[in-house]
């Protein structure tokens, strides 16, 4: 249905006592959210984030990306310039530049439980192989496919790379890239946290079946609710943008989230409204909304 020119979803209802309350910050997803398919991030939206820094609303972007993958948007930060990488695993001032970026705060998958998380689902899914995520250090098995933009540190089994002789072993682990190449997405996600259980936090963001494994009550939502109470923000403050399955926990607990059109079937039916995709500017046409509300 449509409200004022918001297409809303009808599993949650958007116009709620928390969306009256004037937002303090604004946390949104980057890839196939914030920026279009090309990874671009559009004039019209860049006018927006800074509109809405200047109304005093906090930017937040909240990514699985890794740090060093954060220039893209380096350039777009203002004011506090932190990021949330990694699904939660890390809080970044991206301040410095490209290749300079500075961790504020870690939240490591320990390694006793990452090597779990390992046998666990080699168990359930034979055939799964593995790439390692560390804060300056990027790890993969042989047999794991070229899906990332970089070469790896080193390649080897993941039962090495998480070892204690490992050459990164002082180094935290952020979270495990869990791939198959025969299982659907969603079942592999479903599998994965059945057979994983509370050893760690399993979801997804990429389209292939990729999972992403954190460290257990890691998540974008947890990290994000986190940094708000550091600020005296309340979860009824905060909007927010996605589009993956790895968006659902921040979008259920904002006062206000947004599905992007291109969105996920379970994204839809955590947000409480929707707007338009990521290459239509879906994220602009909200904060230009929002603004618009305030004046």
């Amino acid at each position: 249905m449509r409200d004022n020119g918001r297409v809303t979803s009808a599993t949650r209802q958007p116009e709620t006592a928390a969306e009256t309350l004037p937002p303090r910050l604004i946390a949104t997803d980057l890839d196939g959210t914030l920026l279009r398919d090309d990874k671009s991030v559009s004039p019209r939206t860049v006018a927006a984030l800074a509109a809405a820094e200047e109304a005093g609303i906090e930017v937040f972007f909240v990514t699985g990306r890794p740090a060093r993958w954060m220039d893209v948007v380096s350039d777009h930060v203002h004011g506090h310039g932190l990021a949330i990488c990694g699904n939660g695993a890390a809080v970044v001032d991206l301040h410095g530049g490209p290749g300079a970026h500075r961790f504020v705060k870690v939240r490591e998958l320990a390694r006793e439980n990452a090597l779990d998380a390992v046998r666990l689902l080699r168990e359930a899914a034979p055939g799964t192989v593995y790439a390692v995520e560390q804060t300056y250090g990027f790890y993969q098995e042989p047999a794991y496919p070229k899906l990332h933009m970089e070469t790896p540190d080193s390649l080897a089994p993941a039962e090495e790379l998480l070892g204690p002789d490992h050459r990164a072993a002082a180094e935290p682990v952020l979270k495990i890239l869990a791939y198959h190449p025969d299982i659907d997405p969603d079942a592999f996600l479903t599998l994965a946290r059945l057979a994983i259980g509370d050893r760690a936090g399993v979801t997804r963001s990429s389209p292939s079946a990729l999972l992403e494994i954190s460290g257990p009550g890691v998540s974008k939502a947890s990290t994000l609710a986190l940094s708000c109470a550091e600020r005296g923000i309340s979860h009824e403050q905060v909007v927010a943008f996605g589009d993956m399955p790895n968006d659902v926990e921040m979008l259920t607990w904002a006062g206000r989230s947004y599905a992007m059109g291109n969105a996920h079937p379970d994204v839809i039916a955590a947000a409480s409204g929707r707007t338009v995709a990521n290459n239509e500017d879906g994220v602009a046409v909200v904060i230009e909304q929002l603004l618009a509300e305030l004046a």
